[in-house]
């Protein structure tokens, strides 16, 4: 009897333990719990509802089978099915959140593109404006550099007319020559009595010359040492270059040199040619002001 009774025990430990190991789901239904449980944590859940629905009731399924089949061959395809539905949720899910941010690029670029345009732009209409106003103010520079010539040309003209100097233009640009008999006594280089006002009158031409460039040459005729002409010529220029700055003629615009006997423009054989040569001439450089 004791021998009956340790077989019959042993007999239900052993079923007992065999129905315990047919409840252990198999690992195709393991794996479609966890592909259900990740994907319906992640983006799916937003991105794509449906396919994770269809995810759920493919496991619901599966789980029946389970429960109605345990470990069946039917169990584990319907396992199967359900882990396929769930990461097809997943990368449904994908696909749908690299569209979005593809667009959301592709909407930022072209965004930039606008700005950029709209920056291109107005930098465009700025750089127009700011053309048009220089071209503007060259204008009315030149219209008043060429009233400023217009004035000194009718001054020069009237000193001119009045045989007050000479007036002529050759290739160093506008030239005045004021004899230098009329400005010195006989080798000096103080101004006489009546030189001011006669100077005063080529001042008065040449502010309307402000930026021009003049320089102011001192000749001599052929009388004397060449050394001695040369000083006297060059003390002669400085004293009319400061006539004219102390007349408001601005100082870094006139320069003087003396060019003694070396520019004759007639005989020095004759009193006459020698009266011509002992001249100053005041050059007006006519080229475009910097």
């Amino acid at each position: 009897m004791k021998i009956t009774l340790h077989k019959t025990a042993l007999t239900l430990v052993l079923l007992t333990a065999a129905g315990c190991a047919t409840t252990q789901p198999p690992k195709e239904l393991v794996d479609a719990r966890a592909a259900y449980a990740r994907a319906s944590t992640g983006e799916a859940r937003e991105l794509s509802p449906a396919a994770l629905h269809d995810a759920k009731v493919a496991l619901d399924g599966a789980e029946q089978k389970f429960n109605s089949e345990s470990d069946s061959m039917n169990t584990r395809d319907a396992a199967y099915i359900a882990t396929r539905k769930a990461q097809l949720a997943e990368v449904i899910a994908q696909t749908a959140l690299a569209k979005k941010d593809a667009e959301a690029m592709k909407a930022k670029e072209e965004a930039d593109l606008r700005n950029s345009a709209a920056q291109a732009k107005g930098d465009l209409a700025v750089t127009k404006q700011d053309l048009a106003s220089k071209n503007q103010q060259l204008e009315q520079e030149k219209a008043a550099r060429a009233e400023a010539e217009k004035k000194a040309r009718e001054a020069l003209t009237k000193l001119a007319a009045a045989n007050a100097v000479a007036v002529k233009d050759d290739s160093r640009g506008t030239v005045i020559t004021v004899p230098a008999g009329v400005l010195f006594a006989s080798g000096k280089s103080d101004l006489l009595g009546g030189a001011s006002s006669r100077l005063e009158q080529v001042a008065e031409a040449l502010k309307n010359e402000p930026d021009r460039k003049i320089r102011i040459e001192g000749h001599t005729d052929a009388q004397g040492s060449d050394d001695s002409n040369m000083a006297l010529s060059q003390r002669r220029a400085a004293t009319v270059q400061g006539f004219f700055v102390s007349h408001g003629i601005p100082a870094e615009n006139v320069t003087a040199t003396g060019m003694g006997e070396s520019q004759p423009i007639a005989d020095n054989n004759t009193a006459e040619g020698r009266a011509n040569n002992r001249r100053v001439e005041i050059i007006i450089d006519r080229s475009e002001p910097r």
